[in-house]
């Protein structure tokens, strides 16, 4: 059997983009509550996730940090956003505008991560090429 760590970075992104495509869920499930009485908008809190799980030395190579990354802590969590905070009489603390500003942000990122995750792919069609 052979060893490789070829897949590593496309573990860390595929992680990357299930989350990206949690964060969209929750986003577009705000702005389906921005009328509803009480609601506390939602997020996602992937980066911290993955900046524990990638490590803060500053003496240690990105690639050292994907190999050892642990997989298993790199899973997106929501969280209720100033959920003792509201500017609205009816407790509501969704603003629609902040909401499609980062909708928008995170579909870039998305797409982003799209573009990495298949930049990645080429990488290992190229050396299988020329293998």
């Amino acid at each position: 059997m052979i060893n490789s760590n070829a897949f590593d970075y496309i573990n860390v992104l595929d992680r990357t983009a299930d989350a990206s495509w949690t964060r969209n869920e929750v986003i577009g499930n705000n702005i389906a509550n921005v009328n509803t009485p009480g609601y506390k908008r939602q997020d996602i809190d992937f980066e911290t996730q993955l900046r524990q799980a990638l490590g803060d030395s500053r003496y240690v190579t990105m690639d050292s940090k994907v190999r050892h990354a642990n997989m298993s802590d790199l899973r997106p969590r929501a969280y209720v956003d100033h959920s003792n905070y509201s500017y609205r009489l009816d407790g509501n603390n969704v603003d629609i505008d902040t909401e499609n500003m980062e909708l928008a942000a995170n579909q870039i990122k998305y797409q982003g991560i799209i573009a990495g995750i298949s930049s990645e792919f080429k990488n290992l069609q190229a050396v299988m090429r020329s293998s």
